[in-house]
């Protein structure tokens, strides 16, 4: 199992699309291990994006990040960052294929709804951001064996 950190960005929130997004990790078959609705400070954006200080975009998406609230998950499941990034869809909403969350409610190149974590390591270190010790939970859930076959004693 590996968890990734996703976050329904400013835009996400602003246009009520909270629940339909949501859905669509759980509808697959992924667990919603930790949820905060919040207000990301400018120095939590910061540290957040510092890979991308001095890019022409970063204060425009620190601006971006932190004017509106947000919603941040922590989701579980064999293969989770992979999965997640592949129904998030391409960056900008104009270039994301149908049926991908930003294909779906994404027009712009520069709101593009959503984030996820690209590696174990970068999800690892953004869930220590966001949340705290024991916000994030281990929990097993009765469905396991219907959303992974367990007939050889591990998720598949």
């Amino acid at each position: 199992m590996e968890t990734t950190l996703i976050i329904l960005k400013p835009d996400a929130v602003q246009r009520g699309l909270m629940g339909r997004i949501l859905s669509r990790f759980e509808d697959k078959g992924l667990q919603i291990v930790g949820c905060k609705l919040m207000q990301i400070s400018r120095e939590l954006a910061e540290t957040h994006y510092a890979s991308h200080k001095g890019k022409g975009f970063y204060d425009g998406l620190v601006r971006f990040m932190t004017s509106a609230p947000v919603l941040v998950l922590a989701v579980r499941g064999v293969g989770a960052i992979t999965i997640c990034r592949g129904m998030m869809g391409a960056t900008f909403g104009s270039k994301a294929a149908p049926g991908t969350i930003r294909g779906d409610f994404g027009v712009s190149n520069s709101f593009n709804l959503i984030h996820g974590s690209d590696s174990p390591e970068a999800a690892e270190r953004e869930i220590g951001l966001f949340f705290k010790g024991g916000e994030v939970i281990t929990s097993t859930r009765a469905i396991e064996g219907w959303v992974y076959d367990l007939s050889g004693g591990k998720p598949e």
